[in-house]
Parts: C-alpha cells; sequence; structure tokens
C-alpha cells in the first residue's frame, strides 16, 4: 500500500486551517486589550491623584484638520485606539453569525475577557479611564451579540421557537 505524501498545496491548506480556526477561537477585542496592557507599561506608573499616568498618552492629539465651520478636528490617541476597536468589533459580531463548535469557544473566550477588562478597571490605575471603559463596554456588548445571535441561530437550525415545536 502506497501513502501519499500530502502535497505543499495540502500542506498550505492545513497551516491555513490551523490559523483560520486560531483566528475563530480568539476574540479580536483581546487584541484591544493586549495594544492598551502594552500601553500601560509604556506610560509607566507616575499617577496623580486625578489622573492615571497613561491619560497624557491618550490625550495626545495625533493630527488634527481645520474644518469648514471655523475649528480644528483633532484625532487623538484615545480616538485612534477606540476606532481600531470599533473595527474590531464588527469582525466579531459577522464572527458571531457562525453556529460551528469553535464560535462557542470563541463565546467563552470573549467572556474570560470580559472578566479581565472589568478586574483591571477596578483594580490598576492605568485601567481607569473612559477609553478602557469604553473598551470594556465593547467587549460586553461583543459577549451579549455572541450569545443572543448564537441562541436565534440555534433556535433557526433546530426549527424551534416561532411555532415549530410548541
Amino acid at each position: 500500500m502506497v501513502i501519499p505524501h500530502p502535497s505543499a498545496h495540502d500542506r498550505q491548506r492545513s497551516r491555513g486551517g490551523v490559523l483560520q480556526t486560531a483566528l475563530t477561537w480568539t476574540p479580536l477585542l483581546a487584541i484591544s486589550l493586549g495594544l492598551y496592557i502594552i500601553l500601560t507599561w509604556i506610560a509607566g506608573g507616575g499617577h496623580s491623584e486625578t489622573a492615571p499616568a497613561i491619560e497624557s498618552m491618550l490625550r495626545a492629539s495625533l493630527f488634527g484638520f481645520p474644518m469648514m465651520s471655523g475649528v480644528r478636528w483633532t484625532l487623538t490617541g484615545s480616538d485612534t485606539f477606540l476606532f481600531f476597536s470599533l473595527v474590531l468589533l464588527s469582525f466579531e459580531i459577522v464572527k458571531a453569525t457562525s453556529s460551528r463548535s469553535s464560535a462557542m469557544i470563541n463565546h467563552a473566550a470573549s467572556m474570560g475577557v470580559l472578566v479581565l477588562c472589568l478586574i483591571l478597571f477596578l483594580t490598576i490605575a492605568n485601567f481607569a479611564t473612559s477609553t478602557f471603559f469604553l473598551l470594556t463596554m465593547m467587549v460586553l456588548m461583543d459577549v451579549l451579540v455572541g450569545v443572543i445571535v448564537s441562541i436565534v441561530s440555534a433556535r433557526r437550525d433546530f426549527g424551534v421557537g416561532d411555532g415549530f415545536a410548541n
């Protein structure tokens, strides 16, 4: 019996499958959390009584444009971070429509990210910012939307509800 060797195409496809599975399991907002953790590490721990050390980094203006209204619109570090996180949240919502078992792992991991965000927000000064609070709310929305979409998808897949099984 001859055992065929996997072709380069088959090996490439299996690596893509592993990467795709890892991306399906991993909550994308964990990337934002990791980025925020790196920013807090860079900012250090020189807190004042009124603001954490990271606040100046978040409020720093990256660039600005004069508007026709006469005001200058500026984009801050916090704005950029939140925009990036919103883009990741939109991808997470699309991923939530999957009814595969890997999506359930993603929902559980998202819940873990939410718990970690809550712990960090309540206990560490650099995480007690409006920016991190909004990131935590995005993670909460990811968890809620993921669960709701999964329930609706499961009801549709199994034909339960709406008069099908009463």
